[in-house]
């Protein structure tokens, strides 16, 4: 009992270490949601606002390797299997991508705009054109006919 019990600890720690052990976890989870998910209640229509939206998080979560969660969200938010195109999605949000930004998810530059740049552009009446020299930058706080209007 006792090496069984030493076997099992070790298995956990090599697979923690390895990060298998919470990617184990995510597909479990992934796997419970599918098996639970009532397809019989049809879904919402997706807007265009959240299937862009959706698209940012889908592409934020991939390239952080958050796969099973990735697979969660478009099963669960009815977004289509397979991926905008990244050019579409830039150039429906007004983002202007310089070869520094195309290595990072457009959410990392929307975030980075916020976080410097925000409360300068926020007294303009146009949304922002924008590079991707610190990342892509975009208005998106709120609804578009409220966006940029003081």
């Amino acid at each position: 009992i006792l090496t069984d019990l030493f076997m099992i600890i070790v298995l956990k720690d090599t697979l923690e270490k390895r990060g298998a052990l919470g990617q184990i976890k995510a597909r479990i989870r992934a796997e419970v949601f599918n098996a639970l998910d009532d397809q019989s209640e049809p879904r919402p229509p997706l807007s265009h606002e959240n299937l862009l939206i959706n698209e940012l998080i889908r592409e934020y979560l991939e390239y952080n390797k958050y796969k099973y969660a990735a697979s969660v969200l478009t099963a669960e938010s009815g977004q289509p299997e397979v991926p905008l195109d990244r050019q579409f999605l830039a150039k429906e949000l007004n983002i202007v991508e310089d070869a520094n930004g195309k290595s990072v998810p457009l959410l990392y530059g929307i975030i980075s705009y916020f976080l410097h740049h925000g409360k300068e552009e926020s007294t303009q009446n146009a949304l922002p054109k924008v590079s991707l020299l610190n990342y892509p930058k975009q208005n998106l706080g709120k609804p578009p006919t409220e966006r940029n209007q003081k």
